[in-house]
């Protein structure tokens, strides 16, 4: 499900685009993986990205749970915290407390730095600062801390699957670095 469909297509895949703020009955489901956020400039407005990076997200893992899923993974950052000075990062907290008290056996919440990646085939405009910082980090990459290290979207993706699959109980939070490790 996702605000439009994908680039891609596969048999096996069948893609529902949806309105976040009126959200269809999902089907039963048993674990729930949400990757969905979009950025401040994209937005427009701090309300609009609140729509989606809160609003949306917690809709999702609401609807989900009431489909019967138990365990929930979730795409946040590094740097959340609902008491952050920063608008980005206290929404990203907000929303990470707002699906952790949602009653999920289990929740995932891994906490990527920069993803590295082509947003194109993805409909998303080019983020000039995100390039400086991805050129930046190959060159200094040997002295950054892992944490704050860019990671793939395929590493993201693969240690979400990995730890929501695995149904450890309660809440897991996962930095970037660990993610780079798996």
């Amino acid at each position: 499900m996702g605000r439009r469909a994908p680039p891609i297509s596969h048999p096996r895949l069948t893609c529902h685009t949806v309105d976040f703020t009126a959200l269809p009955a999902l089907p039963r489901v048993d674990d729930v993986f949400i990757a969905l956020g979009t950025t401040i400039k994209v937005a427009g407005s701090q309300a609009a990205f609140r729509a989606v990076d809160y609003e949306a997200v917690v809709a999702v893992a609401q609807a989900a749970q009431a489909s019967g899923a138990t365990k929930l993974g979730v795409v946040s950052a590094m740097g959340a915290n609902a008491r952050s000075s920063v608008f980005y990062n206290r929404v990203k907290g907000d929303m990470e407390q707002a699906v952790c008290r949602q009653g999920f056996d289990s929740v995932v919440i891994v906490r990527p730095s920069i993803i590295a990646g082509d947003r194109s085939s993805l409909q998303q405009p080019g983020r000039s600062a995100e390039g400086w910082s991805l050129r930046a980090m190959r060159l200094l990459n040997p002295l950054v801390p892992a944490n704050y290290k860019t990671v793939r979207p395929d590493q993201v993706a693969r240690t979400l699957i990995r730890a929501v699959k695995a149904g450890q109980p309660g809440v897991q939070r996962i930095p970037s670095g660990r993610m780079q490790a798996l």
